[in-house]
């Protein structure tokens, strides 16, 4: 099934697990509205995510219904994980997948930062 952002919020999912303090995180920040942690998984050296706090399914929905504080905290929670893990003076790519055509698999929002070796082409087919 698809997620859309339409649909209720999954309180299950291991993100809001995260956040609940369900599961573990290494945690690489924490705001007031964001949360940065190493992920589990990582596909390149640096690999953290960064999410909102609160109870976003995708960009679009965050973008609709995020308050003004959010949305700069998340932003600026971005920028400042990639400082604190170094990506900002070699490079880093940001990823967000939204739907499960675009390999979104947990569906809260996140902001996938790699970095820490040449990351290749955008996209190959």
């Amino acid at each position: 099934m698809p997620i859309d952002h339409k649909q209720p919020y999954d309180g299950g999912n291991v993100f809001a697990r995260i956040l609940r303090g369900e599961l573990p995180c290494k945690a690489v920040l924490e705001t007031e509205h964001s949360l940065a942690f190493h992920d589990l998984h990582p596909l390149a050296p640096v690999h953290v995510l960064v999410i909102p706090r609160g109870a976003y399914v995708s960009w679009d929905d965050f973008s609709e219904r995020a308050s003004e504080a959010e949305i700069a905290d998340f932003v600026r929670a971005v920028g400042e994980t990639a400082r604190r893990v170094g990506a900002d003076a070699q490079g880093y790519r940001l990823l967000a997948n939204t739907g499960k055509r675009a390999g979104q698999e947990v569906p809260h929002l996140h902001v996938h930062l790699f970095g820490g070796e040449p990351l290749g082409p955008m996209l190959s087919r």
